[in-house]
């Protein structure tokens, strides 16, 4: 049984086809505009999905496209109703347009569930039944699996793991709101403590770290923490708990099998993952007495939102 898995995302459409064993036969991939009009981004990405179909004589042997798209959406319908790095898709039906050009059904959801999804189907999460899958990147997005299965509330609009609040009237965050585990965890916020650290202290080995890498991004207070600098090690110290303090709310809201990390910041790997692993059990999981909670990063990388997106199909 072969699907096809998309991936929206701001700049670019990743698309893959996958077996119902988690094997990804072929990627495409699409350049995307935000400025140019609905219309005719997706009618580009029908002709490349039947192209696709085509040059790999898939002729009748899809069984469907699952999508899985950013933003708020009407996920059973196939509306986009807010979409944040392509707004000129907002209000428009992407499951019609597509499978009025491509003849195939169309499934979708939020693209952080859909990765959720293919990690606890066939990545790091698959020994686990319930687990939740955190992405550090430029915000905090999430899913949550339960019982092996997505879980994304009412009209499938909840599972926003990124805007739970860990400090009342705190940082202002993109949502609205503040104080949003998203305005400290993610890797934007990172960068923007390591900015304000630098200017602070400009003597510090982050100041020659960023000469480095030509910029700052989420690397810059790693790098410097492991070679010993006292204000890359502070920032570290600080994400940690910051970190540590939104997944520990995790621990006790849904008491998971297992945590799983991905995105940007999770690419420090074990220097990330067993200073996570001391701060949580420092406080016992949330609460003493109860079970530990494995972290672990994301095994399948970038390629989790297109395998996700299969699953749509192949599970449903």
């Amino acid at each position: 049984m072969i699907a096809i898995g998309i991936d929206i995302g701001g700049t670019s459409i990743k698309g893959a086809f996958v077996t119902d064993k988690g094997e990804i036969l072929h990627r495409f991939s699409l350049k995307v505009s935000k400025d140019s009009p609905f219309e005719v981004e997706i009618k580009k990405l029908s002709d490349l999905i039947n192209k696709e179909i085509k040059d790999n004589h898939l002729e009748g042997k899809i069984k469907g496209i699952g999508i899985g798209n950013p933003g708020i959406m009407d996920m059973d319908e196939g509306l986009i109703i807010e979409s944040p790095n392509l707004p000129s898709w907002n209000n428009h039906n992407l499951k019609k347009e597509i499978e009025k050009h491509v003849g195939i059904p169309v499934k979708l959801n939020n693209d952080a569930n859909v990765a959720a999804l293919g990690e606890a189907k066939f990545g790091s999460g698959h020994k686990y039944k319930d687990l939740i899958m955190i992405t550090l990147g430029t915000g905090v997005g999430g899913g949550v699996i339960i019982n092996g299965k997505l879980f994304d509330g009412h009209l499938h609009q909840g599972a926003e793991l990124g805007h739970m609040i860990i400090k009342m009237n705190g940082r202002e965050c993109g949502c609205g709101r503040k104080g949003c585990f998203e305005a400290y965890a993610s890797a934007t916020a990172l960068i923007k403590d390591t900015k304000a650290m630098m200017k602070r202290h400009p003597e510090s080995l982050l100041t020659v770290i960023e000469k480095e890498l030509n910029g700052v991004d989420a690397r810059n207070a790693f790098m410097a923490a492991k070679r010993g600098d006292k204000y890359g090690k502070k920032l570290v110290n600080n994400y940690i708990s910051y970190l540590g303090e939104g997944l520990l709310n995790y621990c006790n809201i849904f008491r998971p099998e297992a945590i799983i990390l991905s995105g940007g910041v999770a690419n420090e790997g074990e220097y990330l993952i067993s200073r996570v692993k001391k701060y949580l059990a420092k406080h016992h999981y949330g609460m003493k007495g109860s079970p530990e909670v494995d972290i672990v990063i994301s095994s399948l990388g970038y390629d989790s939102g297109k395998i996700g997106a299969a699953c749509l199909v192949l599970f449903e």
